[in-house]
This record gives structure tokens, C-alpha cells and sequence, in this order.
């Protein structure tokens, strides 16, 4: 007697559906945690904006354009730029040329980086 090789599938089949009803379910009974944790990073956003940190932000979005260093890359270098402060604040926060706007809207964020960007040497 032949086996009908489609039954596994079946098997595994009504199986993922069995887990993914029961995995909602389980979801379901902890929506107040989940909730609960989304304040919690709201806090944490809230205190992390207070301790700008200029260096970080640099590491984290300029050095793909810049270079590790911030010496040039597929971007100008930043090292030593002739770049003023208001001008640099207005590339970060508008764009210019081929870079995008980075997002920082915040006057003291804007300074923060302008002076983070001028004392490279």
C-alpha cells in the first residue's frame, strides 16, 4: 500500500496555523504589558534627548558619507572644514548638494554638532 506524500504537509501545515491561533492568543492577554513597555521608552526617549551627544550622533550618521575619521569619503571631509557655524547647522538640518537632512531640528542639538564639527583638527 502507497503512502500519499502530500499528507505531511498537510500535517505541518494545520500545525503552523494551530501555532500562529494560539501564539495571537497569548498575545492577546499581555496587550497591558506591551503597552506599558511603549511608555517606558517614551520615558527613556525623553531623558536620552537631555544628554545630546554630538560624538555619538556624528559615529552613528555622518561616518557613512564622511569616513570613519570624518576625513572624507564618498563625502567632504569634515576635519578642518572652512565651513561656518550657521552654515554647517543649515546642511545638517535642510541638506545640501547630494546630503539629505539629517532630522536634527533642535537649536541646541544644531549648535551641539556645529561645535562638534568645528573642533575637529
Amino acid at each position: 500500500m502507497s503512502r500519499n506524500p502530500i499528507v505531511p504537509y498537510i500535517l505541518i501545515f494545520a500545525l503552523g496555523i494551530g501555532l500562529i491561533f494560539f501564539m495571537s492568543l497569548y498575545g492577546l492577554d499581555q496587550k497591558k504589558e506591551i503597552a506599558g513597555q511603549g511608555e517606558d521608552a517614551v520615558t527613556e526617549e525623553a531623558e536620552s534627548s537631555a544628554e545630546f551627544d554630538a560624538e555619538a550622533v556624528a559615529q552613528g550618521k555622518c561616518i557613512g558619507c564622511h569616513g570613519g575619521d570624518l576625513s572624507g569619503g564618498m563625502g567632504p571631509g569634515l576635519v578642518g572644514t572652512s565651513l561656518s557655524k550657521e552654515e554647517i547647522k543649515d546642511t545638517i538640518k535642510n541638506g545640501k548638494n547630494a546630503m539629505p537632512p539629517q532630522g536634527i531640528t533642535d537649536d541646541a542639538e544644531l549648535d551641539a554638532m556645529a561645535d562638534y564639527i568645528l573642533s575637529l583638527k
